[in-house]
């Protein structure tokens, strides 16, 4: 018997959900902001406002204290570093996962979409996050930034579609900054903004994402009812 056609199974249009970490699925943003500010006075530079430390958030770390520190000397960028990690590290351990994000990935995992990161983090800091989360059996593979080019080179995106088996036109970026939605566009593959993060909506928006979404209850709807 033919199947009443509304019950047909709605098409897929992804396999594979690329998540950022920082911004979109961890509530670090203020953070990591904060570390960036206090590293900077620590050696007596000027602090980055608000804005300017969230923007560089995505990045990798070398990448981000050249923005945020461009009259240093190179050779004291390694003390800088270290102070932003001293900083960072001592908040680290009270990060949340924003609302909602363990009930979505679950949902996700459950539909059988692949689930991946692509993030700025090191992979001792994302291994680290992951743990203290319990999330690392949700994810069926990783890129971070000490692994390759980080973004918005397309590199790691490239690298996540060629271990899961995955074209460009099948995969979903999922990210917080402009960095992310370059990074889709870099690997030819789609993306999608989020609003809450570290980026504002103006600017997510020039990079014409498939969608902006300002909660996790949105971005959870937004993939039930078109990924």
């Amino acid at each position: 018997m033919a199947m009443a056609m509304d019950r047909l199974p709605t098409p897929r249009l992804f396999r594979l959900l690329v998540f950022d970490w920082d911004g979109t699925l961890a509530d670090s943003t203020a953070i990591i902001a904060g570390a960036l500010q206090q590293a900077c006075r620590d050696l007596d530079l000027p602090a980055p406002d608000d804005a300017a430390a969230r923007f560089v958030i995505g990045l990798g770390l070398a990448d981000a204290l050249r923005r945020i520190a461009p009259t240093l000397p190179s050779a004291e960028y390694p003390r800088l570093s270290e102070r932003y990690r001293e900083h960072y590290l001592a908040r680290d351990p009270e990060i949340p996962l924003f609302g909602g994000t363990r009930e979505m990935l679950d949902e996700l995992d459950a539909r059988g979409f692949q689930l991946a990161i692509a993030t700025g983090k090191t992979r001792v800091g994302l291994t680290r996050a992951l743990a203290q989360q319990r999330l690392a059996h949700r994810f069926v593979a990783s890129r971070c930034a000490d692994e390759g080019f980080p973004k918005p080179h397309p590199d790691m995106l490239l690298n996540l579609m060629d271990r899961c088996g995955v074209d460009a036109v099948e995969t979903l970026m999922i990210g917080d900054t402009t960095h992310d939605l370059e990074l889709a566009r870099n690997a030819g593959a789609r993306a999608l903004a989020v609003t809450y993060g570290a980026h504002t909506l103006a600017g997510l928006a020039d990079l014409s994402p498939l969608a902006t979404v300002a909660s996790v209850a949105e971005l959870a709807s937004w993939l039930r009812a078109n990924a």
